[in-house]
């Protein structure tokens, strides 16, 4: 019992210290805990035996969900939405681009029969949102032009995209040749992103709700709640036949814009358990990975992942954004960034369970290859470039990468009012809870006499109290 706790919690440990260590370099958390993974493999020093794909897959459903939600979560929506139409369309459309232009690569490379070769292509068409930001943050990258909520919106969006496509690619596999209508195929595409909208929808507005309403003499319960919250809709979604990702992603975009008391708790909650999430399956995809394999797959992983960086990506991008008129080199760096992730493992390893030995080809450690190539060639030449492409502005604070998130505290007000409460006021012996106040006010502090009261969800307001309020807009004070 203690030795697998101790090797568990040292392994976090190390992740930690070794994100530390290298991520001023912009070195991406992906290959510090994938190459964590294989070094405590059965391959290499740890001697670690490791090749449940059922025990993976659930861990890995469980960690891509979260991700996932906080990807939505995180989003700054003011920032993501003047590109969020390019975004939404290069998640979606130039998801199935790239899967398909692949899949025929993957057919002619490794004579293949088509659907396996789209199956290839649809596990790999996602791109990873961790790898590219963490690059971003870490350098400080601050990108012209809205490229990089576009890349935010983007990759946290196409994730759901790849899933369902590769559900649909198994299921017409497991048909043995029979009829697969196309009609049937684009019903079943629309019913999945309807249920999960409207799911999504559904959970994200009772949760705002009961966040602004309910309250809990612990507040430790809030993130409780909210990731009860999560993992339910991704489980109803499912079983309702939806998409769950998709459903999750949307249930952290709106929540994640909404202003609530407890929303700086629940980010740093989130963000937190994210991050644990993402040591945790990257290092059991590198666990479940034997790098004695990797030779043989060498040459045709090598020319796959070429064709994707330089042929499959491109044309999804240009396809698209030559539409908008986007400029070549704005569309050349984003076609750069589209990084392969773990998603593309964790949807390799749902395509083995499913098919198991009649995969013609080893789809794992081939989609772990892409991965790493990946984000090792375009991980570390993405800031050389961006620079190269005269797309970073130094100078630009105002559209400083860091503020794309809510994950980080967003700048204060410019202005900060004093408010008496009388006794007619609206506010007067309510808590801040139940005030209904506006999204963008914020109570820095109230004075009670000679007491200085930092306000929390369940401070009573009462007569003669002066708020000190920050916003932009005092109406709601009559000012």
């Amino acid at each position: 019992m203690h030795i697998p706790i101790i090797i568990a919690t040292t392994t976090v440990l190390i992740c930690i210290f070794l994100c530390k260590a290298l991520y001023r370099f912009g070195v991406p958390s992906l290959i510090i805990f994938l190459a964590l993974g294989m070094l405590m493999g059965s391959d290499s020093i740890g001697g670690i035996y490791f090749n449940d794909y059922e025990v993976a897959k659930n861990i890995s459903y469980l960690a891509i969900v979260l991700i996932i939600f906080y990807g939505g979560f995180g989003t700054k929506w003011n920032t993501a939405k003047p590109m969020a139409v390019k975004a939404g369309l290069l998640s979606s459309l130039g998801t199935m681009v790239t899967a398909v232009a692949t899949g025929l690569f993957c057919v002619a490379i490794l004579q293949v029969p088509l659907m396996y070769g789209l199956l290839f292509g649809a596990v790999v068409a996602s791109t990873d949102a961790a790898s590219i930001f963490s690059i971003l943050r870490s350098r400080k990258l601050n990108l012209k032009n809205g490229l990089a909520p576009l890349l935010e919106v983007e990759s946290g969006s196409n994730d759901p995209f790849a899933y369902m496509l590769t559900i649909l690619i198994i299921s017409i596999i497991k048909q043995q040749g029979n009829n697969y209508p196309v009609l049937h195929l684009i019903g079943s595409i629309a019913a999945q992103v309807g249920i999960a909208a409207g799911i999504g929808l559904v959970m994200s507005f009772a949760s705002i709700f009961i966040l602004k309403r309910m309250r809990l003499e612990i507040s430790g319960l809030y993130p409780i709640m909210l990731l009860a919250i999560v993992m339910l809709g991704f489980s109803f979604c499912e079983f309702a036949g939806g998409n769950g990702l998709l459903c999750v992603y949307i249930l952290g975009m709106i929540v994640g814009n909404t202003s609530f008391i407890q929303k700086t708790s629940l980010i740093h909650f989130f963000d937190g358990l994210s991050w644990l999430m993402q040591i945790l399956l990257f290092f059991i995809l590198g666990l479940l990975s034997f790098p004695s394999h990797l030779p043989a797959i060498l040459i045709p992983g090598t020319v796959l992942s070429l064709l994707i960086i330089f042929a499959a990506r491109p044309l999804a991008v240009f396809s698209i954004l030559s539409w908008f008129k986007v400029p070549i080199r704005q569309q050349i760096l984003v076609s750069w960034a589209g990084i392969r992730g773990a998603a593309s493992v964790v949807f390799a390893i749902m395509a083995i369970q499913a098919l198991g030995d009649d995969l013609p080809y080893d789809l794992f450690h081939l989609v772990f290859f892409v991965a790493l190539f990946s984000v090792l060639i375009q991980g570390s030449l993405t800031p050389f470039i961006s620079n190269k492409l005269g797309l970073i502005d130094e100078d630009d604070k105002d559209n400083s990468v860091m503020k794309t998130f809510t994950a980080f505290i967003e700048e204060p007000h410019e202005h900060l009012l004093e408010h008496t409460v009388t006794a007619n006021d609206k506010l007067d012996g309510k808590c801040l809870v139940d005030a209904n106040l506006p999204e963008d006010v914020l109570i820095v502090m109230i004075k009670r006499g000679d007491k200085i009261i930092i306000p929390k969800g369940s401070t009573q307001v009462m007569e003669n109290d002066i708020l000190v309020v920050s916003c932009d807009d005092f109406s709601f004070f009559g000012k």
